[in-house]
């Protein structure tokens, strides 16, 4: 007979790297939709120069990873663990395939952050949730879409000053190839941000399970995430694309520039603070700061509402179903070990 905790991390670390494949083309959508929308790049081009940079980034930090890993719950001191984080999985990947089909650029980070403390209060209750590192973590989640609108509202105000005499077809084709490198660097950004979730989420799972006793993430884990997003990214997630890209503004070189750089440097900035953000919520908010600095009639407010509603409801929303998750692998384990 096969050890049962062994077979149980195994299926856990199959589902982390598919819910980090399935955030590779959910989320890196965002990070190359205007530079596809601009004709800055072409989508195959945009897609490989994604995937790799998506990786590279990947490769480069832990500090995220340590934070999911340990500051939402104490994985030491639960004593099913691995079920907890299998729940966690399930219902995090099954909202991110809701919203994919949907073409509703909603949060893996809030997905998974939510999904995680659902499924640790139907294991041990609230009083296991730490909820300090909980609410830094949310802090961190509310604000940095709020500051994204301030930088990409900033950026593109400077930029009409700037420029206000050039003649539009001229600055289009340099901003045109300057969305080149900030494309790049938003996908670098999204990879030191995003797959370091899963990177976390298994050392979690791999503590909780006994496999290793401190949240030190496994050069292993850090190169299978790395490698699942990137390819998750190479896939492509089209109905986020054409959400981001076209129903929040109608977005020109300049604004795309503007929309890529700030977004980069909020999520740059969040990784270097070792705080999980969600990626989406911070690169739509962008974009709508930039539209509200050209014409605040140009957003589409609509296709806003819509987003800052699945912002709002990602949360709740998986940390139930990740409730009910846990119920139902917790009542098969029961069953299957009367059998």
């Amino acid at each position: 007979m096969p050890d049962p905790h062994l077979l149980l991390i195994f299926v856990v670390i199959v589902l982390a790297l598919t819910f980090d494949f399935i955030n590779g083309f959910h989320d890196t959508a965002n990070a190359i939709a205007t530079s596809i929308s601009t004709k800055a790049l072409r989508p195959r081009t945009a897609i490989v120069l994604a995937s790799v940079m998506n990786f590279v980034g990947a490769m480069t930090f832990t500090g995220v990873a340590k934070t999911i890993g340990g500051k939402i719950a104490d994985p030491l001191s639960l004593s099913n663990g691995l079920v907890i984080v299998l729940a966690a999985l399930l219902a995090a990947s099954a909202w991110n395939l809701i919203t994919w089909y949907y073409g509703l650029p909603s949060s893996s980070s809030h997905a998974l952050i939510g999904s995680l403390t659902g499924a640790v209060i139907a294991a041990a209750g609230f009083s296991a949730v730490n909820f300090h590192g909980f609410i830094n973590i949310l802090k961190a989640l509310v604000f940095s879409p709020i500051l994204a609108v301030g930088v990409g509202f900033t950026i593109m105000t400077l930029i009409k000053l700037v420029f206000r005499n050039a003649v539009p077809h001229r600055i289009n084709r340099r901003f045109r190839m300057l969305q080149v490198f900030t494309a790049a660097f938003q996908a670098f950004s999204h990879g030191t941000n995003d797959a370091q979730k899963t990177m976390g989420i298994i050392t979690f799972a791999l503590v909780a399970g006994g496999f290793q006793s401190s949240l030190h993430v496994p050069f292993w884990v850090k190169l299978s995430a790395a490698l699942a997003m990137a390819l998750g990214t190479s896939v492509g997630g089209w109905r986020i694309i054409k959400t981001v890209g076209t129903r929040i503004i109608k977005l020109e070189p300049g604004s795309g520039f503007s929309a890529d750089l700030s977004s980069a440097l909020v999520i740059l900035g969040a990784t270097l603070l070792k705080l999980p953000v969600s990626t989406t919520h911070v690169i739509s908010s962008s974009v709508i700061g930039v539209g509200t600095a050209r014409r605040f009639s140009t957003v589409k407010w609509g296709t806003a509402q819509k987003i800052v509603l699945a912002w709002v409801v990602t949360l709740p929303v998986t940390a139930v179903l990740a409730g009910l998750s846990y119920g139902l692998c917790a009542g098969i384990g029961r069953l299957a070990a009367v059998f």
